[in-house]
């Protein structure tokens, strides 16, 4: 098998950064988009019509853009960006948190918020970095963030306690970047920080067992039979966890590959055959430099902003091979998409002259959890774009 990836629509709309994308549960029909202008869109990815050239003819994508996915719905309650989802398994509701530190529990049908979490002194003191579900049924969602808590919400309560967690897990000694919840019923919670951590939570037995990897963790991504761990961090690695032992089982990372002071996302694909990772970096800005940084990453995980000096503009994609490490693919994400398409507008400085910008490829998804025929990518630019199978 190879990696697949023929590009094969875009999702246009947001106006600003994309900071979470996720696939809608299985089949994953359709995408959620998280952005920094502060809302939520739900898009069927697969095109409404073919392109085509004058002629009738189909296109190439080098002649014409990429086609565009369809927007179905936009989701708007938050007053800062958006920068987690999480879908329910029956796609009856999704949830989300960000800079506002709220988290609030959506209807998808009709557009409305069911419950918000974190309005009062209960509720997270800075921003949400992550959001999941968990439980029986969906009944909890767990949302972390940058005041170093874990926080476990009962979506079924009502009353004056419908808006305290039921549970706070506080034990990380900085910023939680990452959430998976997992085990029979919802009941591990797994939490990834800045602190260099990834504590799992038996929250049934009340345990938690620590695994110590030095460099601040941005991205966590669980196999499906719950034995490994894709781990992110801030030393331009992606490591394989033996979730037993916490042994490092395989490493991941090229010369070439940066990631030392964004959140940038890994994760699982292909039926778990490969290792997939955005860039904090562009071609640009990579062929700059003569070999690998070896300054120390900052304990400090910030969201890519538009921004940078670099005379071009693509992102990167990263690939490899889950067995052997072997670097098996890497993608240019143009910053105004596939074939040239660029809808958002140019920013322009005092002296007359445009900025530059930055197509930092910072979340990613991979339909049906790593065991679809496709997967999307979002960052700076603002545009997703989806990838599949030639």
């Amino acid at each position: 098998m190879d990696f697949p990836q023929k590009p094969l629509s875009q999702l246009l709309g947001s106006n600003g950064p994309v900071h979470a994308v996720s696939y809608s549960a299985s089949p994953g029909t359709y995408i959620l988009t998280g952005s920094a202008d502060r809302s939520i869109r739900l898009y069927n990815p697969s095109p409404s019509a073919t392109a085509t050239t004058a002629a009738g003819r189909p296109s190439s994508l080098s002649s014409l853009p990429l086609p565009e996915g369809r927007l179905i719905q936009t989701y708007s309650a938050h007053g800062y960006e958006v920068l987690s989802l999480a879908v329910a398994v029956d796609n009856k509701t999704f949830v989300s948190g960000g800079g506002d530190r709220a988290v609030f529990l959506w209807d998808v049908s009709t557009a409305q918020t069911l419950r918000r979490f974190g309005s009062s002194a209960h509720g997270h003191s800075g921003r949400i970095n992550a959001v999941a579900f968990g439980g029986a049924g969906d009944s909890l969602v767990v949302s972390a963030g940058l005041d170093t808590t874990v926080r476990v919400w009962d979506t079924k309560s009502g009353g004056a306690g419908a808006n305290k967690p039921v549970q706070v897990l506080a034990n990380a000694r900085d910023a939680v970047t990452s959430l998976v919840v997992g085990g029979s019923g919802g009941a591990e919670i797994i939490a990834g920080s800045v602190d260099g951590r990834v504590r799992s939570y038996d929250v049934r037995m009340g345990r938690v067992t620590t695994d110590v990897l030095g460099a601040s963790v941005t991205s966590l991504c669980m196999a499906r039979d719950a034995k490994t761990m894709l781990v992110g961090s801030l030393d331009s690695k992606v490591r394989l966890l033996d979730r037993s032992t916490g042994a490092c089982l395989r490493t991941y990372a090229d010369a070439g590959w940066r990631n030392e002071e964004l959140r940038v996302q890994s994760v699982l694909g292909g039926k778990e055959r490969f290792v997939v990772a955005g860039d904090e970096m562009t071609t640009a800005a990579a062929a700059a430099k003569d070999a690998p940084s070896s300054h120390m990453p900052t304990a400090k995980i910030t969201t890519p902003a538009v921004t940078a000096t670099a005379d071009k503009n693509e992102g990167r994609l990263w690939a490899w091979d889950l067995l052997t490490g072997k670097l098996v693919a890497k993608i240019a994400v143009p910053w105004g998409g596939i074939g040239g398409t660029d809808s958002r507008k140019r920013i322009v400085g005092r002296d007359g002259v445009e900025k530059a910008r930055k197509n930092v490829v910072s979340c990613l998804a991979w339909k049906e959890g790593g065991f679809g025929n496709q997967f999307c990518v979002g960052g700076t630019s603002g545009v997703v774009t989806v990838f599949g199978e030639s």
